[in-house]
């Protein structure tokens, strides 16, 4: 079809699919009740009306059509609100609503009359409600089907290649909605799947299974409350929890999805009617009116600025992390656009399927011209909004293309796994080792019953499997959550390492047994706070005081000479004054000011170093907008004003970024362009020099640009702007046409003029941070896309190269045999540092991945240099899979995501370009020595706690069951319950939870010993606090204490019947006294908050005594008997143990107790 025919009234439905399969469902659905309330409806409407009532009835609204046609100047969302089910009726006037007054039903004369009208009234309402319910259920439903079937990417939606957009009407393609929702719940499915998540755990369906089987009576053991509680107290807790959480998000959504937004009317004059929209409510092909810092509610394509150029520029950090302003401008086609009515009916958009890159965009506006042929103007992402950006300057106008989950900030935000810790997965370990003794404790005791066996013999089976399961730690997992929350709580709180925030709180212990650290460079160990510290042209190096020469060149032959710059023969100060222009040109940096505060935007610190220097030497950006560039003269005053004809920004594929420009004054056009080494090498022309000094500033941690220039002819200019404007309008493949058109007519024959030297100072800190985490055993890796030379610099400033440590250097590897032939050289060199560049851990990784690692973990240090971020992450990959230890990644860039998300433990810095890395890490901070405290701090107490909190869980199950199987066996092997109803409920929680839970807030050291003595920290990552031999410890404690407590219970009261209550007595108060004074004995450090707990639970158990007298004997523990029973009990169960601890203390102390006793 011809670009004509889009004039044609509705010739762009031809271009337009039909509604998907969702949406003909949710159409279907709503046209069968839309049917059968209509003819309710209408039967109501067309009943002889009476004296009575004549009220009317508007007819029934269809739930798809509520809210579509735009007649009120506010637009809510229907389902928000069900009473507009029974909105009046708009198309004839009338004030009647669509209910029926119930008092003229109650007034009408007659019983029966009056009876029917009630039934009718309540009919009616039945219809109003269901009406209500299915419009929430449907929607919730589609809302859930959209979501999931969005994981396959909107492309196979059908929707083709391009999409036609027009403002005139939006409604005949149904679009995704542009509705916000973060919640994980609703109210049908809250419950269901609250329970799916939480018993699809092996502990909680065992649990349940435990529970229900006490319907069947010859299962059932005591009272169903002893099985049921215990689950429903952790059930609810995470309820609770969960459901705290998603009413939160939910309000987030609902204020997000109410905010106003202005959108231009189609049915009156554009600028006299603007209507208020809920975001929630915006279409594609909606013309909005956006305001200085309002977020952009969804994608747009950027029509007009009240910039008198077009510009406006927006704030990116919360979509890609970077904080400088990112320059926006509208096509000039609209720009000029006076009459605004004109955009809706005249201007229409072709734009491609929506895709995850927020970089790239391609597409075509069609502006309809009377009596002549439509102009066609390619877009590109200069003319993007993306939606949760922010408007930074003037008012603008966007039409919207993309909506709802088809946004690039959508389409970016993936569904990240829950990391699970290591100490989660040793715990589950352990869980399955409790699970096979309770059920070989159950075939033991039933085959202790003697041969030949009952022949119900399974069911004793399945009552002792009950009896005993208490074994299995139903509550440990939301003990060990609530623990996680408290660290979180304590790691934001900690005031030595402010700003710290934790996004990821399930893998806090992971802190405590990191092995591997794998650091970024640039903005981690380094200020990514630039400086210009050098000027090199070959035959001269600029540096120091020396760079008040170049000042004196820009002064003096400037304005004289600049344009005899292509000569083949220039002395040297001219040379100095072309490089300086091309420095003060060449660049993407914008002054700007707020509050009467000057400074520069831009999107590396680079260019902004340089720009700075450009000033330093007398040449001052003065202004720069999208079409000129003025550099303010500062020796003569005089502005030097260049045209802006093409600028081609850089991005880290091409490793350059170029500029064409046009001197007002002389007509002259040149090409400027500055990059890598590596890549301007083969752009510049050849220079005996340039590698030579591009390694000298690398080896003094210098960050190098390569500086060149080309004078551009009327022809080859006029040849470059025709191609190139072909290859923008190519709707695919744009990138690459446009890049190769630059190479063929500008990449050529390009001067060198120069190399520029930046200086990245380390970080406060950083030496003594790693030489500590070095002696805590941590191997530290660092990852760098920087050149060998620089990165080698740094790793020795930073101490992570030792002084008079061997460096072995492998780079340039092309073959595999020269692979292997480094890594027999390396192999005998142990103790060195290995240098590697990108090219060569490609080789190894693809070729000998298995015998390269081998090697390189074994070293002490490994600096990688040239990565791309793939490589990276390919690195933290790999040697998690090659050794199965806990890797941590710290970065700071958007370069460092995939290395941060691939690791087990990722923190994030905040950096000078932005918060990428610190939006996608588990853990952000503000420098890099935090991580000092946060490993060998908080992640040495966060491990410590749970392990200890895990073992003291699993004791209070095992010693009570204990009992339990002592009292079965001494009654001939019986199935018969010992503790039953509210005390085995209240073992678990009231009398025993907040003891043992007020160990998180315990501590073996003090957190000065921590950096003082760092080889502490190598006992965590041995794993020594909680593995299968202090495991069975405690199953030996347990095992011990257990059967003293209730042999003794025995000995004293027997097994006579009449003395069960006073047997249950002795046994259960010496079990929970026996739990409080083992936390007591285990505690380290105590505060309030321990003390008050032991206290308090002592107390609740003592004054609730009283009120279990279906438990208890009361008579008998008044008594003196008890008193001297019950403390031989706790005597001869806790000397014991705590007598072998103290003499392993003493024999074998621990690390931290000997560094306390120096």
């Amino acid at each position: 079809m011809s670009h004509a025919s889009w004039n044609r009234p509705g010739a762009h439905s031809d271009r337009v699919l039909d509604d998907d399969s969702l949406d003909d469902l949710e159409s279907s659905l709503d046209q069968a009740l839309h049917t059968a309330s209509s003819n309710y409806y209408n039967w109501l409407h067309t009943r002889p009306s009476t004296g009575e009532h004549q009220g009317s009835f508007s007819g029934a609204i269809s739930l798809s059509s509520i809210g579509s046609a735009r007649n009120s100047t506010l637009y809510m969302d229907p389902e928000s609100d069900a009473s507009l089910l029974l909105a009046r009726d708009s198309s004839n006037g009338a004030e009647g609503l669509n209910r029926v007054d119930a008092a003229s039903y109650l007034d009408s004369p007659g019983p029966l009359r009056r009876l029917g009208r009630l039934l009718l009234f309540s009919l009616n309402n039945f219809a109003r409600h269901l009406a209500w319910a299915y419009s929430t259920v449907s929607g919730e439903i589609v809302r859930e089907l959209r979501r999931m079937s969005s994981k396959k990417g909107p492309e196979d939606e059908g929707l083709g290649d391009e999409r036609y957009i027009s403002p005139r009407n939006q409604a005949h393609r149904s679009y995704v909605s542009n509705a916000v929702s973060n919640a994980k719940y609703n109210p049908v499915t809250f419950i269901p799947v609250i329970l799916y998540e939480q018993f699809k755990f092996f502990f909680n369906l065992y649990f349940l299974l435990v529970a229900l089987s006490q319907i069947v009576p010859q299962l059932r053991i005591g009272f169903l409350s002893s099985y049921i509680v215990p689950l429903a107290f952790v059930l609810a807790v995470t309820m609770m929890k969960e459901a705290s959480d998603d009413i939160a998000r939910r309000r987030r959504d609902l204020e997000q999805n109410n905010e106003l937004f202005e959108v231009l009317s189609r049915s009156t004059t554009v600028g006299q009617d603007v209507t208020l929209v809920a975001l929630k409510n915006l279409k594609v092909g909606d013309l909005v009116r956006l305001h200085k810092d309002r977020r952009i509610p969804a994608d747009m394509v950027l029509i007009q600025s009240s910039d008198a150029s077009g510009e406006a520029f927006i704030k990116t950090d919360q979509l890609d992390g970077e904080t400088d302003w990112k320059l926006r401008v509208a096509c000039n086609a609209t720009q000029i656009i006076t009459d605004l009515s004109r955009l809706i009916h005249d201007t229409s958009l072709i734009v491609g399927k929506p895709q995850k890159s927020i970089h790239t965009f391609s597409g075509k506006l069609l502006l309809h011209q009377t009596g002549a042929t439509n102009k066609i103007v390619p877009l590109s992402v200069d003319q993007t909004l993306w939606a949760n950006t922010v408007l930074a300057s003037g008012t603008a106008i966007g039409m919207i293309v993309y909506t709802g989950i088809e946004t690039r900030q959508q389409l970016n935000t993936t569904m990240t796994g829950v990391k699970t810790g290591l100490l989660e997965n040793e715990i589950n370990g352990i869980s399955k080792i409790l699970c096979i003794s309770v059920f070989l404790l159950s075939v033991g005791l039933v085959l202790g019953q003697g041969f030949p066996l009952k022949k119900t013999w399974y069911i004793d089976i399945l009552r002792y499997l009950i009896l005993f399961s208490s074994i299995i730690p139903v509550s440990l997992r939301v003990n060990l959550d609530l623990a996680k929350s408290v660290y979180a709580s304590q790691i934001q709180k900690d005031k030595d390492i402010p700003d710290t925030i934790v996004r990821t709180s399930t893998i806090p212990e992971d802190l405590g047994r990191i092995e591997y650290l794998l650091s970024d460079k640039t903005g981690t160990l380094t200020q990514n706070e630039m400086e210009m510290k050098k000027l090199h042209l070959g035959t001269v190096c600029y540096a120091g005081d020396t760079l008040d020469i170049v000042r004196e060149y820009v002064e003096k032959n400037l304005l004289s000479d600049s344009g005899s710059g292509m000569t083949k023969r220039r002395d040297l100060s001219a040379k100095v004054a072309d490089l300086a222009l091309v420095l003060a040109l060449c660049h993407n940096v914008t002054p700007t000011e707020e509050d009467g505060v000057s400074f520069y935007q831009a999107a590396s610190p680079d260019e902004v170093a340089i720009v700075k220097f450009c000033e330093s030497i007398g040449l001052k950006l003065l202004k720069r907008d999208r079409t000129s560039v003025t550099i303010l003269h500062l020796a003569t005053r005089s502005e030097l004003v260049y045209d802006i004809l093409y600028n081609f920004p850089f991005n880290s594929d091409t490793k350059r970024m170029g500029i064409v420009v046009k001197d007002r004054s002389k007509e002259d056009v040149y090409f400027m362009e500055k990059g890598a080494d590596t890549v301007m090498a083969r752009i510049v022309n050849y220079s005996d020099w340039l590698e030579e000094e591009t390694s000298n500033m690398a080896r003094e941690g210098l960050r190098t640009l390569v500086i060149g220039r080309k004078k551009l002819s009327a022809s080859l200019f006029q040849n470059f702007a025709k191609d190139f404007e072909e290859a923008s309008l190519a709707m695919n493949n744009r990138e690459i046409a446009m890049q190769k058109v630059i190479s063929q007519y500008l990449e050529t024959d390009v001067e060198l003029m120069g190399l520029t030297g930046v200086e990245d100072k380390l970080q406060a800190n950083v030496k003594s941070s790693i030489e500590l985490l070095r002696n805590a055993g941590i191997k530290i890796w660092m990852l760098t896309g920087d050149k060998v030379e620089t990165a080698k610099c740094v790793a020795i400033s930073a101490k992570l190269i030792s002084r008079g440590q061997f460096v072995h250097q492998i780079t340039k590897v092309t073959h595999p045999d020269m692979a292997l032939n480094q890594l027999d050289q390396l192999q005998n060199n142990p103790n060195s540092v290995l240098l590697i560049d990108g090219e060569s851990i490609a080789i190894f990784m693809k070729h000998f991945p298995l015998e390269f690692f081998g090697v390189c973990l074994r070293l002490p240090a490994v600096v990688a240099c040239r990565c791309t971020p793939q490589q990276k992450a390919d690195i933290a990959v790999a040697i998690k899979h090659f050794t199965g230890k806990r890797v941590c990644c710290i970065g700071d860039g958007g370069n460092d995501v995939s290395m941060i998300q691939c690791a087990d433990v990722g923190v994030g810095i905040v950096g000078k370009e932005g918060k990428q890395a610190s939006l996608a890490a588990d853990f952000s901070i503000e420098q890099f020595y935090f991580l000092l405290k946060l490993l060998l701090w908080h992640g040495r107490n966060s491990y410590k706690r749970s392990a200890k909190l895990a073992q003291f869980i699993v004791h209070r199950g095992l010693i009570i069951s204990v009992a339990q199987a002592i009292y079965s066996i001494s009654s001939l092997f019986e199935p018969l319950a010992l503790y039953q109803g509210w005390i085995m409920v209240g073992y678990s929680t009231l009398y025993t939870m907040a003891p043992v839970f007020s160990l998180t807030l315990d501590r073996d050291i003090d957190e000065k010993l921590t950096k003082l003595y760092p080889e502490l920290y190598k006992e965590l990552t041995l794993g020594k606090s909680l593995s299968y031999k202090t495991f069975f410890m405690w199953v030996v404690i347990s095992l011990f204490q257990g059967s003293v407590i209730q042999l003794l219970a025995q000995s004293f009261q027997g097994l006579n019947p009449a003395n069960f209550l006073a047997l249950v007595s002795l046994s259960f108060t010496a079990l929970v006294l026996n739990e409080l004074v083992m936390v007591a004995l285990t505690v380290n450090t105590w505060n309030r908050v321990m003390v008050g707990t032991i206290v308090i639970t002592f107390s609740i158990y003592v004054l609730l005594v009283p009120f279990l007298t279906d438990y208890f004997d009361l008579d008998y523990i008044t008594s003196v008997s008890f008193a001297w029973q019950l403390l031989l009990s706790l005597a001869l169960s806790l000397f014991p143990v705590w007598l072998a601890h103290a003499i392993n203390r003493k024999i074998r102390p621990p690390s931290y107790a000997k560094v306390q006793q120096l």
